[in-house]
């Protein structure tokens, strides 16, 4: 393998050559997550890699929940599937709560604050209301929470920190406005994978539809550690292979 081979080949298993996908949610499937900070970006890279996309199919899946936004890693935004979305959560959001410590202590966001405002979101939210950010804010404000609905940081944290412990996710669009919804109310049940099982189908997701790569990579993509990775890739040996090209291990 050469250089311009690992090229080539990372073109063919992101689905930017070769056989598209037909449903936004198959590439979402596929990638296991796909980073969504900025919605109409991440929308047009899912279109990339389709057969006869349109914005409407995009906006359909996402209206109907076939695909789901959501803090899950490093800390961004990300679509991801509804079958995933609790196991991913359940694997990742202790490293991102870690990345976030020193927010929470600085906005004061300690354990009781935490469990009010998730308190304050079920409340606002249960019954299949889907409410935008400022509707959460003013809620928050109410319950004295934050300050006030300009309190923009600290309302940042509460409703991550509630996307990170999958209570809350992605609703339907209100015009151009992103709505939040409870995630029990949003997805159905599926099945959960244990720690183990779910490191090892994250990182098989992410070298097959990313690699040729290396652990690094992974480990930045992830936000996962680098001894996570390797224990995933220890656990995916009858999936994997491993070449050494200019003396990086791929």
């Amino acid at each position: 393998m050469t250089t311009p081979d690992i090229v080539q080949q990372r073109l063919h298993n992101q689905h930017l050559l070769g056989a598209p996908f037909a449903r936004p949610e198959q590439v979402v499937q596929w990638f296991g997550a796909v980073q969504a900070q900025e919605y109409p970006g991440a929308t047009w890279g899912i279109a990339q890699r389709m057969d006869n996309p349109t914005q409407a199919t995009l906006d359909l899946a996402y209206a109907d929940g076939a695909i789901l936004r959501t803090h899950a890693m490093r800390p961004t935004w990300h679509f991801v599937a509804p079958a995933d979305i609790r196991w991913l959560l359940k694997l990742t959001s202790p490293r991102v709560h870690t990345v976030n410590a020193s927010y929470y202590r600085k906005l004061e966001l300690d354990a009781s604050v935490l469990a009010r405002g998730a308190t304050v979101l079920t409340n606002a939210l249960q019954g299949g209301r889907h409410l935008t950010r400022t509707e959460l804010a003013a809620a928050f404000a109410q319950a004295g929470i934050i300050r006030a609905s300009d309190d923009r940081l600290r309302l940042t944290y509460l409703v991550m920190h509630a996307e990170l412990e999958g209570l809350i996710c992605s609703g339907t669009m209100r015009g151009k406005q992103h709505t939040y919804a409870l995630l029990d109310e949003r997805v159905p049940p599926a099945r959960m994978l244990e720690h183990e099982e779910a490191l090892a189908e994250l990182t098989r997701r992410y070298f097959t539809s990313h690699g040729p790569a290396t652990v690094k990579d992974c480990a930045w993509w992830s936000g996962l550690a680098s001894n996570d990775v390797r224990r995933g890739l220890e656990l995916n040996t009858s999936q994997l292979e491993m070449a050494r090209v200019d003396g990086q291990q791929y």
